[in-house]
């Protein structure tokens, strides 16, 4: 007999990049406006710093489950003068296999099966499959119509099961970025009630028209109850190599340490080696590749503007995403599969992200230079105009 699977993975949400992956392979010629990547590759300091991992050959033993010291100590310097946050005794750095990890460990170092987490939708998918999966019940709470916090919904929405709020900004998937006034209006709720603010700052760097992001974890006396995450994977072109890292409270270290030496003993070395590289060039690496990436987004935003009629696109001032609202009918996976098949282009649906009460998609332009981008949005916009057509 078969093993009757009743497990607690049924509640959660098969990933849609793999899905949407197959119908692009079935589809060939199809342009990515999916997947949430960069174009760009690390820089050559990284490569040269593996150089340095391969010379001493204890490197290929474990090393500590918090991160090697080198890399630890490059990281505080490195949040002390570009996000204000100072490491003091109640406070932590880890390093991470990317910032889905650090989100994980977080997840698990709070909370019991049954407890509650606070996530504003559109919801990033994978923070929302974590909770599920760690037997926890994400709470949904719904932002405003440009994709704003709204503080005093987050608020009503807490009960005595509540451990966290999420935020995320520069937001994934809507790019919207949370002014500071806000993200410390979250962070206060947190501390009245007694609960975590965990905050995603993978886009930190990400961010256009004199729009800056803000980290929670630099608010006096904040550090018992914020969790700041961050990873490598966008800034430093990143992805494959695995590195993130987290802030977090002091007395979470020990459980953290417990979940990361289960799950994965200590983030690989290798590529620790390959973050000290890519840190040493530090954010200038980052902000030089931007200058292309506004170009896209100009493309982009551009085009976007003769559907206005068809979809509601609200302004996005971080990240590389936009999320649109498409005013049909339609069920959005219907949407995707329908550009990709006849109009070769790809995007991914809102239901992913928590949206169903309507056809939502979100595109993302940051995995490609601008003469493909150029041609992926004008597919995406004639296609919309010709599904309209014959509706």
């Amino acid at each position: 007999m078969m093993p009757r699977l009743n497990s607690r993975m049924e509640a959660v949400q098969s990933p849609i990049i793999p899905v949407v992956g197959q119908l692009i392979l079935q589809n060939p010629g199809t342009i990515s406006l999916g997947q949430g990547v960069v174009f760009y590759p690390p820089p050559d300091e990284a490569i040269v710093a593996i150089s340095q991992f391969l010379a001493d050959t204890e490197n290929h033993k474990y090393k500590a489950v918090p991160g090697i010291p080198s890399l630890l100590a490059t990281l505080e310097e490195k949040l002390k003068i570009e996000n204000r946050i100072t490491i003091h005794p109640n406070r932590a750095v880890v390093v991470t296999a990317g910032g889905n990890m650090a989100f994980m460990n977080a997840i698990l170092a709070i909370t019991s099966p049954g407890e509650e987490i606070i996530i504003n939708t559109p919801y990033y998918f994978n923070h929302e499959m974590a909770i599920r999966m760690a037997g926890c019940q994400p709470i949904l709470v719904n932002t405003d119509l440009n994709y704003q916090l709204c503080p005093d919904a987050i608020e009503a929405a807490i009960t005595d099961k509540t451990k966290a709020v999420v935020t995320i900004s520069p937001n994934n998937p809507t790019g919207v970025v949370y002014p500071q006034f806000s993200l410390e209006r979250v962070n206060d709720i947190c501390r009245k009630h007694g609960i975590y603010h965990i905050h995603d700052e993978a886009y930190e760097y990400f961010t256009y028209n004199g729009v800056e992001s803000f980290s929670p974890c630099s608010i006096p006396e904040s550090e018992n109850y914020t969790i700041s995450l961050y990873s490598l994977s966008k800034a430093y072109g990143f992805a494959s190599w695995r590195i993130g890292y987290m802030v977090i409270p002091e007395h979470l270290l020990e459980a953290v340490k417990k979940i990361q030496d289960t799950i994965l003993i200590c983030p690989p070395v290798i590529s620790q080696y390959a973050a000290l590289g890519a840190l040493k060039v530090g954010v200038t690496y980052c902000k030089k590749h931007l200058q292309d990436l506004m170009a896209v987004r100009e493309v982009v935003l551009i085009s976007l503007k003769s559907l206005e009629n068809l979809c509601t696109v609200a302004a996005a001032d971080g990240a590389f995403y936009c999320f649109l609202k498409v005013h049909t009918d339609m069920n959005d996976f219907e949407l995707v599969k329908t550009l990709i098949e006849r109009y070769k282009v790809a995007v991914l649906p809102g239901m992913t992200f928590g949206m169903t009460d309507g056809c939502y998609i979100r595109l993302a332009y940051g995995a490609l230079k601008k003469e493909t981008a150029t041609a992926g949005i004008e597919r995406l916009v004639e296609g919309i105009k010709q599904i309209f057509q014959e509706e």
